[in-house]
């Protein structure tokens, strides 16, 4: 299995990193100078979140108040009934550009450690992907996997392992 792992990852980390090729001038024609992505202005270090205290809606209320992505077994796929949640997180981001959000990956007990932890990080990474896509900046979201480590419930049975197979979203100052 780490043969295979190891070649994924790495056909990945390549795919995931190519740039988008510039399109070629004719001659004669002035030579335009590749788009830079806009730098933000020098500010103050960032301001852990009050909360309840931003824009109109509480992030302990309504829509920002959903803050876990759940997953079948083995899974790490976005299911459509989580996306509109996504929407709301990334616009919310777009809209505060110097809050940061940790998004945890978790699994069940079941699968070595080693399995966890990567699966783990592969829903954390689909769901920052869900929220750049979204409106947020690369910068302002960090998965980390936690692998099995952080169950919600601890019984050994199906119902309760549906529960520790999620992501959860955490605002800074929440975590």
């Amino acid at each position: 299995m780490k043969k295979a792992l190891i070649p994924a990852l790495a056909l990945a980390l390549i795919t995931g990193c190519a740039s988008t090729p510039t399109p070629e001038s004719k001659p004669g024609e002035p030579q335009a100078s590749p788009a830079t992505p806009p730098v933000a202005p020098p500010s103050s270090a960032v301001q852990p979140l009050q909360p309840g205290a931003v824009g109109s809606e509480s992030l302990k209320d309504g829509a920002l108040a959903k803050r876990s992505v759940f997953y079948d077994l083995d899974k790490y796929d976005i299911k459509d009934e989580y996306r509109p949640i996504l929407q709301t997180h990334g616009k919310y981001l777009a809209e505060h550009r110097n809050t940061k959000m940790l998004i945890q990956g978790n699994c069940d007990e079941r699968g070595s450690r080693e399995y966890n932890i990567a699966l783990g990080q592969r829903r954390a990474e689909g769901v920052k992907r869900m929220l750049v896509l979204m409106g947020a900046t690369e910068s302002q979201v960090e998965p980390v996997s936690l692998g099995e480590e952080k169950p919600r419930c601890t019984e050994h049975a199906e119902g309760c392992w549906q529960q520790n197979r999620r992501s959860d979203m955490l605002y800074g100052g929440e975590y």
